[in-house]
């Protein structure tokens, strides 16, 4: 590391640590050492502190031990004679900056300023974390770059971030050169920031800067089976599956080479657009650690190339930016040119099978007025019809395919898709028709995606779109039709049904001896993949991660054990687990990686059970929040007495029903009741409970394992009739 950027690193790290010093020294004086400190909804205490050292920090005392180590790790500052031809005293400085920025960071929780205000979105907590895990594990967000600082105007900002987004890369942004931020310049161009367009402001202090290291260490925490304390297990996990990098925008002064430093200890090299001294020899990193002068043209590129990313993009004929990271853009109403459905109008979306001679591929055609025939404001009828051809196409792959409409559509950007089926809203912003968008170009993305994605199973693809009203009538017919055969088909899907069952190893990427066992009656834990889902995978990709499995000899019917099964699992989860129950959460349950909607976990004094969805932030009646708990479930571990699940498992006739199945539950979320209350209620209407859903207690009930007790003792709960789990 050249000897410019050791100092520098040094005495940045020195600032910083003056400045948690003085920052906890203050708190202490005004709250006391038995004042809360935290990171608000995370189960991983401050996280790079919490992942590297095993310490909780909980509690400002908590803070001083923290800080104790911190000065242990800090260097002297080399005089201008020593000449340091090796990382150690930078990457010692790095770690220091790191602690000491994340006390300051949860300190002005408690003090302020507070992180969360305007476009500054704070610390990402893990209700965050495990919704955007899918996308990391899953390949559609192939990493995040953490820009630091401001690039040299409004247009290069905006040009850097769409590269960015195109290419499906998360972008955190923090700190500032010359007192203007990356975020702020976003902001002034009109540009939407958030999770959902992947756009994240942390902040604008550079103290910041640490919540991008904090997301990557509880990845490896939340999905990696990484364990508090085991320092170079995280640091290599990260090095080896989060693929990120920094970008060095504008100015680096002291305290922003003390954050790179940081970053190199987690394998993230660092691109800047100034000459700085450059680290090229290989060590930390895969390949270079810094990397200088390169300009806003080629910096993305470059950094790509040295963290070693392996991008994919779909080169897509429409008039504006295209990409995964455009599902999340809103349409506002005052920035809608044109909407199609919602209340206001009619439209469905329906793809089906046809005859290869009633398919001509790429042929894109619309039946009444174009967006030029429509008035700004207008709303309009719509219908999708999707034709499609192809000698491993199946019917069962229909509604597979259609729900992709869906995604297809929000990768344009200024486009706004919501719902399936004959209950979907569109919109089309007033920038995307200025940019030339226009409805045509909706087939036209689809025929592209679905030939990129699909390849495989598709072979032609027509699409049809209707935009007046007697046509979408007519479709809608049609596709009503088709809606109800195929419900009626799914619904007589069974695990008795089927002789094979398919894998998801997708989440490997993060939990390594992670293994989903996706049936007919039980869908992924994230919700996310189905069993048709998977099957439709494995034509698509016959190498992929949903593999067919054979279930073989039953060797428990009532817990759900095959032979075929736990072969397939034993070898896939790296010879870790020799068989899981299907069926059961006390008797070799399944693993989870961390992408689980809901935790169910037992409360032994009710002998019934608790499920809590992500969502929920709050306390549970087992003493925990969701984030505590999902650190004791997730990263590909057996816990007899907790699962996650997906949300609509819980109505599944196979829900722990070697455990006594849905009687079994005594508390949830209010929030989640009612999300999934029709299907809970059909379900207590074939158990022959009726009325049953009204006697599980909620967050409003109930908040501690006493009170629950005492609930359903009011309530006359079945599960008061039942033998104890345990």
């Amino acid at each position: 590391m050249s000897k410019i950027i050791i100092t520098g690193a040094i005495k940045g790290a020195y600032k910083i640590v003056e400045r948690a010093e003085k920052s906890l020294k203050d708190c202490l004086k005004k709250h006391g050492p038995d004042q809360k400190l935290e990171l608000p909804n995370t189960g991983y205490f401050l996280p790079v502190i919490y992942s590297m050292t095993g310490m909780k920090v909980e509690k400002l005392s908590d803070a001083e031990k923290v800080m104790e180590e911190v000065k242990k790790l800090l260097p002297p500052v080399p005089s201008k004679k020593v000449w340091l031809p090796y990382l150690g005293w930078g990457l010692d400085a790095g770690i220091a900056t790191l602690w000491a920025e994340e006390i300051i960071e949860a300190i002005k929780y408690i003090d302020g300023p507070n992180p969360v205000d305007g476009i500054w979105l704070g610390a990402a907590d893990d209700v965050i974390l495990r919704e955007r895990g899918i996308e990391f594990v899953d390949g559609t967000a192939p990493g995040f770059a953490a820009c630091v600082g401001a690039c040299k105007d409004n247009k290069t900002a905006v040009k850097i971030a769409r590269e960015l987004q195109e290419k499906s890369i998360y972008v955190f942004m923090s700190a500032s050169t010359d007192g203007k931020s990356m975020a702020e310049q976003l902001a002034e161009e009109g540009i939407e920031l958030g999770w959902d367009t992947r756009l994240i402001p942390f902040g604008k202090d550079v103290t910041s800067t640490v919540h991008a290291a904090g997301f990557s260490a509880r990845v490896a925490l939340s999905f990696g089976g990484v364990q508090g304390g085991e320092y170079r297990k995280m640091l290599y996990y990260n090095k080896d599956r989060v693929f990120a990098f920094v970008l060095a925008l504008g100015k680096v002064d002291d305290e922003k080479y003390a954050n790179a430093a940081g970053a190199i200890n987690f394998g993230f090299p660092t691109i800047a657009n100034t000459d700085i001294p450059e680290v090229l020899p290989r060590g930390v990193c895969t390949y270079e650690h810094v990397v200088s002068n390169i300009s806003d043209e080629e910096i993305v590129a470059k950094a790509i190339e040295v963290r070693g990313l392996k991008i994919t993009i779909d080169k897509v004929d429409v008039p504006v930016a295209f990409g995964a990271a455009f599902e999340g853009e809103r349409v506002r109403k005052e920035n809608m040119y044109v909407e199609f459905g919602g209340n206001r109008s009619e439209a469905v979306e329906f793809l089906h099978m046809a005859d290869a001679s009633e398919v001509e591929d790429g042929k894109v055609e619309v039946f009444g007025p174009e967006i030029d025939d429509v008035k700004e404001g207008s709303a309009i009828p719509l219908g999708i019809e999707a034709i499609v051809t192809g000698r491993k196409m199946q019917s069962d792959f229909e509604p597979v395919m259609e729900r992709q409409i869906h995604y297809f559509a929000n990768y344009a950007s200024g486009i706004f898709h919501m719902g399936q089926r004959d209950i979907i809203w569109m919109r089309f912003s007033k920038d995307a028709v200025k940019n030339g968008f226009k409805i045509k170009h909706l087939g036209i993305a689809l025929h592209a995606k679905m030939h990129t994605d699909f390849g495989n199973i598709m072979d032609k693809i027509q699409i049809k779109i209707y935009t007046n009203l007697e046509d979408v009538a007519e479709l809608k017919k049609r596709a009503k039709e088709a809606f109800r055969a195929r419900d009626e088909r799914l619904g007589a899907l069974t695990d008795e049904s089927v002789d094979t069952y398919y894998s998801c190893t997708l989440c490997q990427s993060f939990a390594p001896n992670h293994v989903c066992a996706v049936s007919p009656e039980r869908p992924g834990l994230c919700g996310a993949y189905n069993w048709l889902d998977c099957k439709a995978a494995y034509e698509i990709n016959p190498t992929g991660p949903n593999q067919p499995i054979k279930k073989g000899e039953t060797l428990d019917e009532k817990l759900g054990v095959w032979k075929g099964v736990n072969d397939f699992v034993y070898k896939s989860s790296n010879q870790t687990l020799e068989s899981f129950s299907a069926y059961s959460m006390m008797e070799n349950p399944m693993t989870s990686c961390g992408c689980f909607e809901v935790i169910v976990t037992i409360l032994p004094s009710t002998s019934g059970i608790m499920a809590v969805n992500r969502e929920h932030v709050l306390e549970t009646p087992c003493g925990m929040k969701f984030s505590t708990v999902a650190g004791m479930v997730g990263g590909g571990i057996q816990t007899p007495g907790f699962i996650g699940i997906s949300k609509f498992f819980i109505a599944s006739k196979k829900f722990i029903s070697a455990d006594g199945g849905l009687k079994r539950l005594v508390w949830m979320p209010k929030e989640l009741k009612e999300e999934i209350r029709d299907h809970l209620e059909e379900r207590a209407e074939e158990m022959g409970i009726p009325g049953f859903i009204d006697k599980i207690a909620t967050d409003e009930d109930a908040q501690t394992e006493e009170q629950v007790l005492e609930w359903i003792q009011k309530v006359k709960h079945p599960v008061l009739e039942m033998e104890p789990m345990m």
